[in-house]
């Protein structure tokens, strides 16, 4: 059953003068510090896993092949966003937003700190519980960000650009951690500093919690008593049954690490064109509402396009980074791991620039459309780039300087800012009414099925040539957001009242 929002949950977006963070509303800063310490969790384990996966079991990794590690490793990140579907739902539905949170942050530091136990099986079992608490958290922690504006508020896109400050800050400080701990005590250290960075980040989150928009006991678009409780069975019957039949395929043979792979792929691509459809075709989604969902539908595509380069800053390019980078600068050695800190550096360096520049332009910014299509050309640059130093070589000893991988994390890191901001910051304002944590949810669909793309394509990593696999993927990129740069007239017109 709904309830109404007590005095001390506010129904309503913050009054536009509620500038207590960086001239943004106060629960911004509590979001945003949520999201520091999830980043710091996520990132941080995203750094070393492939590592993990692909050092050998006598030092304490998995044994894996690179091109296995980097593909299993996309295949984990293809599972945590498309649980955000789910996630997306319940909140709709069932839990609320800001339960749905909590209760994904609470999964999310219970997986890490089973990945924490040094055996395989509690491995399996972390990144499962991980998987389904970023599907619980990122999808409605953003839709929660959104909900502190009104549409017309031009510190939105301000606004999401200090919270994606924010994400970095945790994505930077993460790797730094993790990467020292897993080369100077063992991988699974690394993945306790992540458990207690998600402890962290839930304490502050429900301190916190009266600065929330919109807050509330039960979702928002609950269902009735009835119908919930069945939807609470058929989802535990659900997980339940699947897990039994993966179980008994795994123990049948049938179920192999490649054939999991390939399926997880299969089914991103699959759920965002079903989602699509349902959202088009439902009764709750009016004609307007469902103009603006054409063009969001190429913004989907070109943060696919994005994304898929943009994650393998941490699987090939740290493998790259492992094998063929010093690591070394000025003299000071460093772990490989730290090189997907100074993506996170990067983006904490350059967020507040870009929200400067985007607020003090105000209506002259430019449209939400160019900033995507720019983040992507950049996306794509950031893998030209690596052509240079992996050119030329009789074989695969030699080390380029270090700089031509940050060189790289750089145009990633700002297309990034460019990219997600606005992305985001678009989404909470397209999505229809009645899907509106779900349409966020959709957003993280592209990031399952780019890294859906990365499980397959980044089997070729070893098997062509560096400068072949950076320079083709990168290319693809460019023309990518060269097509988006064409296509703005059109965008602009139908994606009112974006701007």
């Amino acid at each position: 059953m709904s309830h109404t929002a007590t005095g001390t949950e506010p129904a309503q977006p913050p009054p536009g003068d509620d500038t207590a963070f960086f001239g943004q509303p106060r629960g911004l800063m509590t979001l945003s510090g949520l999201e520091v310490w999830e980043r710091f969790s996520f990132l941080g384990m995203q750094a070393i896993l492939v590592l993990f996966f692909a050092d050998t079991v006598s030092d304490g990794g998995m044994g894996m092949e690179p091109g296995t590690a980097a593909s299993v490793s996309a295949a984990y990140g293809t599972l945590v966003y498309l649980v955000s579907v789910a996630g997306g739902w319940l909140a709709d539905r069932i839990l609320g937003s800001y339960r749905a949170v909590l209760y994904g942050g609470i999964l999310i530091a219970c997986g890490h700190y089973a990945m924490a136990v040094p055996t395989a099986t509690m491995t399996w079992v972390g990144l499962g519980l991980i998987s389904a608490g970023t599907g619980l958290l990122k999808p409605n922690v953003a839709s929660m960000v959104g909900k502190l504006y009104r549409t017309e508020d031009d510190r939105r896109d301000a606004g999401f650009a200090l919270y994606y400050m924010g994400i970095n800050i945790g994505a930077f400080a993460g790797p730094l951690v993790t990467a020292w701990l897993g080369d100077h005590a063992g991988w699974h250290w690394g993945f306790s500093a992540a458990a207690f960075g998600m402890t962290l980040g839930l304490i502050q989150y429900v301190a916190g919690r009266r600065h929330l928009a919109g807050r509330k006991h039960a979702a928002e678009y609950a269902l009735a008593p009835g119908p919930m409780r069945r939807a609470v069975l058929l989802i535990v019957a659900g997980v339940v049954v699947a897990a039994l039949v993966a179980t008994a395929l795994a123990l049948a043979g049938w179920l192999t690490m490649d054939r999991f792979v390939d399926v997880l792929t299969l089914v991103s691509v699959i759920t965002p064109v079903v989602y699509f459809v349902v959202m088009f075709r439902s009764p709750r989604v009016s004609p307007e509402e469902r103009g603006r969902l054409r063009p969001y539908v190429v913004l989907f595509l070109a943060s696919v396009v994005f994304n898929f380069i943009l994650f393998q800053a941490y699987s090939t390019m740290m493998l790259l980074a492992s094998t063929n980078a010093r690591t070394e600068i000025f003299g000071f050695h460093f772990p490989a791991g730290w090189y997907a800190s100074a993506l996170g550096a990067f983006e904490v360096a350059l967020a507040p620039v870009v929200a400067a520049v985007w607020a003090r332009m105000g209506p002259r910014q430019p449209h939400a459309s160019n900033k995507i299509a720019i983040g992507v050309i950049l996306g794509g640059l950031s893998f030209l780039l690596m052509v240079l130093p992996t050119s030329g070589h009789a074989d695969d000893t030699y080390r380029m300087t270090a700089w031509w991988i940050v060189g790289s994390y750089l145009l990633l890191g700002l297309g990034d800012i460019l990219l997600e901001t606005s992305g985001m910051s678009a989404t909470t304002k397209l999505a229809p009414k009645a899907f509106a944590s779900q349409t966020m949810a959709l957003w993280f669909l592209s990031l399952a099925l780019a890294n859906g793309i990365q499980a397959q394509i980044v089997k070729l990593y070893g098997e062509v040539s560096n400068p072949a696999y950076f320079g083709v993927n990168g290319a693809v990129a460019v023309v990518a957001g060269l097509a988006v740069v064409a296509a703005a007239p059109w965008l602009r017109r139908t994606m009112h009242p974006v701007h």
